[in-house]
């Protein structure tokens, strides 16, 4: 979701400093929520900002760096080499899914190649089952 425009922030805030109309007629006609209008006005009385909160970036990879330069050499040294085979060997302390994304971070496929050709799916019979209960006769 984008944060609002730092135009529509400027024109709620004269808005409500007019103070001709009330935090909800000005949410109204603005098309905003009266909790956002209220949690504008804390931030500008607080840091005399309104400009957006600067987003979040999320945690920092537990792989990284030299790391992720060893775990590269253990993927080319042992292509092979599992998802489990590749944590223990770094004695990482983490879940198989932050190994993968190392890979993927490298650009290298976590696919195995195949030693025999891939099976065929056909159908069965021509006809579709029948639906409903089993009756048993007899």
């Amino acid at each position: 979701m984008e944060a609002y425009s730092q135009d529509l922030r400027t024109r709620v805030v004269q808005a409500c400093d007019a103070g001709t109309e009330t935090q909800q007629e000005v949410a109204r006609r603005f098309g905003v929520s009266t909790a956002w209008i209220r949690k504008l006005l804390k931030r500008r009385r607080e840091t005399g900002l309104i400009d957006p909160l600067p987003r979040g970036r999320g945690p920092q990879p537990k792989i990284s760096g030299q790391r992720l330069e060893k775990l590269q050499a253990l993927v080319e040294e042992n292509p092979d080499a599992t998802l489990d085979e590749l944590r223990y060997r770094m004695r990482l302390k983490c879940v198989k899914s932050t190994v993968y994304l190392a890979l993927v971070r490298l650009g290298l496929s976590y696919k195995k190649s195949r030693s025999m050709p891939p099976s065929n799916t056909v159908r069965m019979s021509s006809k579709p089952a029948a639906t409903g209960v089993a009756v048993r006769n007899g």
